[in-house]
């Protein structure tokens, strides 16, 4: 009796708390959880940085697209089959949503294991097309052999769990499975990097950790999703898995599939961003890969507020209550943008010294690293202003994603990502060299904001929402 009541006080927060508790409730584990493994990715770099080594900077950053693609495999299942599971809670299909999520897991767990046989396969040559030099190849391959080919089941699987777990309105038990996982690679780094394995081992030692973080993770986030599911409507069989309806799969790919592509293109624009990088030189890449860690701490307040959001739309969506829906698109657009306005004027303030945190200065090779830090500096001022345009695009794609809308997603992503920024991306670098490719980034996301705005109202004009 205890557990279906704590069930019910989870649908109350989607159904009946105030909007900016309730997506305070959702939101607040989710950002944690979201800084916490930002944090743990962040420490992979700052403690490569240590070494004064910035070739080693930018072996992990050419591995960054492999990871991302994972990210993006991993939404297709947590976000297609989590926005499903809690729309049809909200229909009180309570059954049928047991099936989808037992399906959503099965499959990740086939695509998790059809990745790690394509990166294992072509490993080196994806790993040369992704900007890896001579000086880097190393590195890079043995990162990507451990954290990839060896660890990307465990890895994938533990998204697609904790995506379930929240929009089954279990968003705590989830950001804790992801916080102890980035808490216990915090940990293992140092062990790893400069205790267990010998000097010049560094990058292997932090790809360890990281796998092994991931499959302690994965582990304790599949013990809670079994020990939920006895009241929350989250199956694990395979029987469960078999008998989602086709209608239901179709649902969870036509959201899943746009939130996955939405990555993949973005990852596609990184993947460009790292080669015009690294035409320039292996240290502005190594610049470049410092920056986008950086900026990923305002990144993940971002999506952490709108992946506590995408549940609370979903169910009040397919309940009939609109306008709670719609108030929740707002509080969060409103809560995300004081967010990304506060973040520039700290990174403007404070670019130099943040960047000195992942690549020290006194240690290894002094020059480039000092000259290292000069390029990351001037790209953090300068990308530093996407923040609040970004913020927009998200709250849109999550908020359409949440009512089952794939199509305007995916839409804005082409427009966002292939008629924005890597045309902007290609025309200003050659123009202006290091500093255009930094400024392509602020202006394609500002022009794609304009859009996001348009198409979302639009969207829910279309619908009578």
């Amino acid at each position: 009796m205890a557990k279906g009541q704590n069930n019910t006080d989870r649908e109350k927060i989607f159904a009946e708390m105030p909007i900016g508790r309730a997506l305070y409730a959702m939101a607040a584990p989710t950002v944690i959880s979201q800084l916490i493994n930002l944090i743990y990715n962040m420490v992979d770099a700052f403690y490569i940085g240590r070494t004064g080594d910035p070739y080693k900077m930018a072996a992990t950053t050419v591995t960054i697209s492999l990871v991302m693609l994972t990210v993006a495999a991993g939404n297709l299942f947590g976000i297609g089959g989590g926005s499903l599971l809690a729309r049809l809670m909200g229909l009180g299909k309570r059954e049928e949503a047991r099936t989808v999520s037992s399906f959503a897991f099965y499959a990740a767990a086939g695509a998790a294991s059809l990745y790690a046989l394509l990166v294992g396969l072509f490993r080196e040559p994806l790993l040369r097309f992704l900007g890896a030099s001579d000086r880097t190849i190393a590195y890079a391959s043995s990162y990507a052999l451990i954290v990839i080919v060896i660890g990307v089941l465990p890895s994938m699987l533990s998204m697609v769990l904790a995506h379930l777990l929240r929009n089954a309105g279990c968003a705590k038990e989830a950001s804790l499975g992801l916080s102890g996982g980035g808490i216990l690679n915090i940990l293992l780094d140092p062990l790893f990097m400069f205790v267990i394995l010998p000097r010049g081992m560094e990058v292997t030692g932090a790809a360890i950790a990281t796998a092994l973080s991931n499959t302690a993770s994965f582990l304790y986030l599949l013990f809670v999703y079994r020990r939920m599911g006895k009241a929350a409507p989250l199956g694990l069989r395979l029987r469960e898995a078999r008998a989602a309806s086709r209608e239901n799969r179709r649902s969870i790919f036509s959201v899943g599939i746009p939130s996955a592509l939405q990555l993949a293109l973005f990852d596609l624009a990184g993947i460009c961003a790292n080669k015009l990088a690294a035409a320039h030189s292996d240290l502005c890449l190594a610049g470049l890969g410092i920056v986008m860690k950086i900026e990923r701490i305002p990144n993940a307040v971002n999506i952490g507020i709108c992946q506590g959001m995408m549940p609370i739309v979903a169910y009040n969506y397919s309940a009939g209550n609109h306008a709670r829906m719609r108030e929740t698109l707002r509080t969060a657009r409103m809560a995300g943008l004081l967010i990304s306005g506060a973040s520039v004027i700290l990174l403007e303030i404070f670019a130099r010294p943040v960047s000195r945190l992942f690549l020290s200065s006194s240690a290894g090779e002094a020059e480039a690293a000092l000259t290292t830090l000069g390029i990351a500096a001037l790209f953090l001022r300068i990308r530093a202003l996407a923040s609040p345009g970004q913020f927009l695009c998200y709250n849109t794609s999550f908020g359409m994603q949440a009512i089952g809308e794939g199509a305007a997603p995916l839409v804005l992503a082409c427009v966002r990502e292939l008629l924005l920024y890597m045309p902007l991306m290609f025309l200003l670098d050659s123009l202006f060299g290091e500093v255009g490719l930094a400024a392509a980034l602020p202006a394609g996301e500002w022009l794609t904001a304009v859009f996001a705005v348009i198409l979302l109202r639009r969207v829910l004009k279309k619908k009578k929402l």
